[in-house]
Parts: structure tokens; sequence; C-alpha cells
């Protein structure tokens, strides 16, 4: 399907507004795209139905992340909003997998399903930090930004819950001198 309407290096936002593609609002929504496609290849390969049937609430949350960040500046009316109860739903889901605390940098390998996750965590980050930077240029729903910061903390504490219920050793970063 095409439309040959961004040839030239333009797209069309909800709202109808016309803006270049290399605006940030665009890198932005790239990325949540990217972390969706990151999330379903990570759920893929799990074993464990609790974690899919979260990653499946926020794949459906990230439409909505995605739908909010489409619209042009200014033209919010209708469109569906990250809340501070999607927020509260990450940090609800953090609280079942109890991890302890972490007081070493773990390197972001191990089985599948483990690296999957760890590579959707690298690609949540990315997009909070194109997020922030639209919001340095236009007005972005701070929960959207809290959502965004949260969901990378998600993933990373399921990372490691996944390795550890695995039985895998975590392993820690040598630094090279």
């Amino acid at each position: 399907m095409y439309t040959r309407t961004g040839d030239k290096g333009e797209s069309t936002l909800m709202g109808g507004v016309r803006a270049s593609k290399a605006h940030p609002r665009f890198e932005a929504m790239g990325d949540v795209d990217e972390l969706n496609a990151a999330i379903g290849v990570a759920m893929a390969v799990q074993s464990d139905p609790r974690v899919v049937a979260v990653l499946r609430e926020v794949q459906n949350a990230l439409f909505t992340v995605g739908a909010e960040l489409s619209v042009a500046a200014g033209k919010k009316a209708g469109v569906p909003r990250v809340t501070a109860d999607h927020v509260a739903a990450l940090e609800a889901e953090m609280g079942k997998l109890d991890i302890g605390e972490i007081t070493e940098f773990i390197l972001p390998r191990g089985s599948p399903a483990v690296a999957t996750l760890h590579y959707a965590r690298a690609v949540a980050r990315r997009a909070e930090r194109h997020a922030f930077t639209l919001a340095r240029k236009e007005a972005v729903n701070p929960e959207l930004l809290r959502y965004l910061n949260r969901l990378s903390s998600l993933l990373f504490t399921m990372a490691v819950w996944v390795q550890r219920s695995e039985g895998i050793a975590e392993e820690h970063p040598r630094y090279s001198r």
C-alpha cells in the first residue's frame, strides 16, 4: 500500500497537519512503533503466560501512546490519552516481580526470552528520549513521558525476573583497564 504523499520527506499527522518526517514527533512515533514490534518479538519467545499477558496489555497501551503522539500540536480533542492509571498499572506489575535491589549492572544477555526483553527495554529508553526531545519543542502529556519511563523499568525488571526464574545466573560487566 502506498500513497506517494510522503515521497518528499513529509507526512500527515492526525488533524491533517503536514510535517517533516525529520520532526521529533515522527522520531518518537517511530520508536514507539519499533518498541511495540520488539515487544511482539519478546512475547513470541516467552514461556511464562503471566509475562505474555502483561506484554499484551503493554502493546495495547502503546497504541494509545502512538495515537497521542500522532496528533499535531494543538489538535488533541477526542484522541485517546495516556493517564496516571496506565503508569500505575506498570508500577503494579513491577511490584509483583520482586527482584530485590540491583547493585551492579547486568549484561543484557541470556536466553532468547531474556535478551528480547533487554532489547525492548533499550528501544523503550530511546522512545522516551525522543518523546522528551519532542516535549522541549511542543507540549507532551506528562503521563505519556512517565509511562515510557516506567515501561523501560518494567522491561528491565521482567528481564531479570525471567532470567532468575529460568535459573540462569546474571552476568556483570568486566571493565577494561
